[in-house]
């Protein structure tokens, strides 16, 4: 069964009547590593950064420069508390159910303070949590998902003796959105469930969020980065229990986060940028509806987010022919369960979009 679930590509296994964990090399930790920034040179067209917009908008940027005269001091509790007030007023949660974070990734590079004997990351996915659970000396085992019944969570593979088990939802670079009663059936006792939730806001009503639930062991990642273009601020939160969040925060050093970082947290989290949030989500639907319809059956599947996953003829080939073309698109043989025929595209406003169309169909038309 393992030999089912786990990717070995690049890895070393040896079988001694039990099936030995997989043992990181500098080679696996630099693919892990890449993300679509790499792809997104300079001068490039951008469809390998899933960020909506170039900057925050104006009110953001108000918001965030009223912050500059208070640089002086350190970052308060106050602002610290401010902010996960809003917090959890948005989820319905209480205040000691909230972690501000310098962004997502943040919380996966926490994950190891949690101590997990064994754990389990569900692929395709970021791949930031595995690396972080590797460098720590825990043991990772991969659950790969298949594009034949359209990389649909199935709860049966996540090893039952896996103590930590990490997914997306919706997942990257899939753009798959799966159930919540599916992805919350994977709770057991013992067990902390991490959700990465970094592009649920993108998802029109958030649907199959967990983030206002209260299921036993339950971590869940927010990011502020896609939505509200905070990429260069690190901005995020974590939701859970207070005692799993009290563990996982045990490794950082004072002021983990800094007075930008809350203030962006209160504004994002208010009522009217939720409000704002939702309306962008409504329009990236219909953007990646006309995507999808521009592509064709070049898209691997029905996608719930403003990405999506592609696959075409000689895929390194047609990349590297974009980027001479001045287009950016992200690989996608960095990601476990992938190949060099994947691609991930961010969806853009249709004329922006067309650019990509056009630039595909020259490229493709080439072979």
């Amino acid at each position: 069964m393992w030999l089912c679930v786990l990717w070995c590509t690049g890895w070393s296994v040896r079988w001694w009547g039990s099936l030995r964990l997989p043992v990181m090399t500098s080679q696996d930790r630099v693919l892990l590593r890449h993300h679509g920034d790499v792809d997104a040179a300079p001068g490039l067209v951008d469809f390998a950064v899933n960020v909506r917009m170039a900057a925050p908008p104006g009110w953001l940027r108000e918001r965030l420069a009223g912050v500059l005269g208070r640089l002086g001091s350190y970052p308060s509790v106050a602002d610290d508390l401010r902010a996960r007030s809003v917090v959890a007023a948005r989820h319905g949660r209480g205040v000691d159910e909230v972690l501000i974070l310098s962004g997502a990734a943040e919380g996966f590079a926490l994950l190891p303070a949690l101590r997990p004997r064994s754990a389990a990351v569900v692929h395709p996915s970021f791949t930031e949590p595995e690396v972080a659970l590797a460098d720590a000396g825990v043991p990772v085992r991969r659950v790969l998902l298949s594009a034949d019944d359209g990389y649909r969570l199935r709860p049966g593979l996540v090893p039952e003796d896996a103590d930590l088990v990490v997914l997306g939802n919706p997942t990257n670079p899939t753009s798959v959105l799966h159930p919540a009663e599916v992805v919350a059936s994977l709770s057991r006792p013992g067990r902390v469930l991490v959700v990465d939730e970094a592009f649920a806001d993108a998802v029109p009503g958030e649907v199959e969020s967990l983030a206002s639930a209260r299921v036993p062991g339950l971590l869940v990642l927010r990011s502020l980065t896609k939505t509200w273009g905070l990429a260069g601020l690190r901005a995020g939160y974590a939701l859970g229990p207070p005692e799993l969040l009290a563990r996982l925060a045990l490794p950082r050093p004072q002021w983990p986060v800094s007075s930008f970082v809350l203030e962006a947290v209160a504004a994002c989290c208010g009522p009217d940028a939720v409000a704002e949030a939702e309306a962008s989500a409504l329009e990236c639907r219909e953007h990646t509806a006309s995507a999808v319809r521009s592509l064709g059956d070049l898209v691997v599947v029905p996608p719930s987010a403003p990405f999506l996953l592609l696959r075409v003829p000689d895929g390194e080939r047609v990349r590297l022919s974009l980027r001479d073309k001045g287009i950016a698109v992200r690989r996608g043989d960095t990601f476990p369960g992938l190949t060099a025929d994947h691609l991930r595209v961010a969806v853009r406003a249709p004329d922006e979009f067309a650019l990509l169309v056009d630039a595909l169909r020259v490229v493709l038309e080439e072979r």
